[in-house]
């Protein structure tokens, strides 16, 4: 699996925000560690099975994070890290992709405030998911500012997953994708990860 990891901390860059609500106010933070079967509340997640089962783990009560924001669409938008990552691995023949992203907000407060100790959960994981036999598929993540007023307003960082694969047709994108975002989850759900 091609993996990269990148921060995007500067003042211009944007904050990631929880719980958010989106302008129109049809969508909204859903907080599924306190109601973990409202997922009635993300179509992202009932539109794509595999997005739903990372909800789910990443959301456990042994997980070190909590999602604070999802999607999944057909095709990548041009401004992705994970845009083009792929593109020289990728099947010939008319490829198809499948990418998603998940912001991820660490549950322990001194992992949560530390910009060193995000950075080393970064190095960790993409050296992880590097050997993994994901040809077609990439993991990129994200480093980046967050404020998390759930308990009281606290100022961290959080960290995205994009995860893309590529397919010579929509099924065996959708397949990859699904492999590769399983093995992705169960990287940030090791117990040596957040250490």
């Amino acid at each position: 699996m091609q993996a990269e990891w990148s921060v995007e901390c500067s003042a211009e860059d944007p904050v990631l925000v929880v719980p958010w609500k989106d302008p129109d106010g049809t969508a909204v933070f859903v907080d599924l560690r306190a109601n973990p079967y409202d997922f009635d509340a993300i179509p992202e997640a009932e539109h794509h099975p595999p997005l739903m089962q990372a909800l789910r783990s990443l959301n456990a009560t042994r997980s070190p994070v909590f999602t604070a924001k999802c999607d999944a669409w057909r095709s990548m938008p041009k401004n992705s890290p994970i845009c083009n990552s792929i593109s020289t691995s990728a099947p010939r023949t008319h490829p198809r992709d499948s990418p998603a992203y998940i912001d991820l907000v660490a549950r322990e407060r001194t992992l949560f405030t530390s910009f060193h100790r995000h950075e080393q959960l970064l190095r960790r994981l993409t050296r992880l998911a590097a050997p993994l036999d994901y040809p077609n598929a990439a993991l990129a993540c994200v480093l980046r500012p967050a404020l998390v007023d759930l308990e009281g307003p606290q100022q961290g960082y959080a960290f995205s997953l994009y995860i893309k694969a590529l397919g010579a047709d929509p099924h065996a994108a959708l397949e990859a994708w699904a492999a590769a975002l399983e093995a992705a989850v169960a990287l940030v759900r090791a117990k040596d990860l957040t250490r």
